[in-house]
C-alpha cells in the first residue's frame, strides 16, 4: 500500500518539475529589438516546424540528428532565420556532444544572455540580427579560445566556400 505521504511528495515533486518551464528566463527575440522582425505567422512559414521550435521557442534538437554535425566541407554556417553568417568552418570541431560545435563565431555575429532553465544558469546564444535561439556556449572548448559553442544543426544552414581554380 502506498503511503499518503509519498503520493503527496511525489504530486508535489511532479508539479514542481513541470513548473519549472514558468521560471525561465524570457526569449531573448521577446526582450530586445532586433534587425529582422517578424510575426510568429510569418515565421512559421519561412522556418520548418523543427526550426522553428528551436529558433524562436529556444527548442533543442535530439543528439546527432542533424547533418551538419558531419558537415567538414570549408564553408561558413549562416543562420537558418535570416541567413545571418555565424560561424566559418575553421572554427568547427568535433566535440562528441552530438550538436555541431564552434570555438568562435565570426566577429558581431552572435548575442548572449543567461538562461536559468531547470535550476542552471547557462549562457544562451542567439542570433545577433533576428534574435533566433542557436544554442548555448561551455567553457570546455579547445584552444585558442577554450569555448564550445554547441549549436542546434537545424537553426543553421551551411554556404560551402566557392571552388577555387587550380
Amino acid at each position: 500500500m502506498i503511503d499518503r505521504r509519498i503520493l503527496l511528495a511525489s504530486v508535489a515533486g511532479l508539479f514542481g518539475f513541470m513548473s519549472l518551464r514558468w521560471l525561465r528566463a524570457a526569449p531573448a527575440q521577446a526582450a530586445e529589438k532586433f534587425e529582422v522582425e517578424k510575426t510568429e505567422a510569418e515565421w512559421r512559414a519561412q522556418l520548418t516546424p523543427q526550426q522553428y521550435a528551436i529558433l524562436r521557442e529556444e527548442g533543442t534538437e535530439r543528439p546527432n540528428s542533424s547533418p551538419l554535425l558531419k558537415e567538414h566541407r570549408k564553408g561558413i554556417f549562416a543562420c537558418a532565420g535570416c541567413d545571418l553568417p555565424l560561424f566559418s568552418s575553421e572554427t568547427k570541431f568535433e566535440s562528441g556532444t552530438g550538436w555541431p560545435s564552434f570555438y568562435q563565431p565570426l566577429a558581431n555575429a552572435v548575442g548572449k544572455h543567461d538562461d536559468r532553465t531547470f535550476g542552471m544558469l547557462r549562457s544562451e546564444i542567439h542570433c545577433r540580427r533576428c534574435g533566433g535561439h542557436l544554442g548555448h556556449v561551455f567553457d570546455d572548448g579547445p584552444k585558442p579560445t577554450g569555448l564550445r559553442y554547441c549549436m542546434d544543426g537545424f537553426a543553421l544552414q551551411f554556404h560551402p566556400a566557392a571552388a577555387q581554380a587550380s
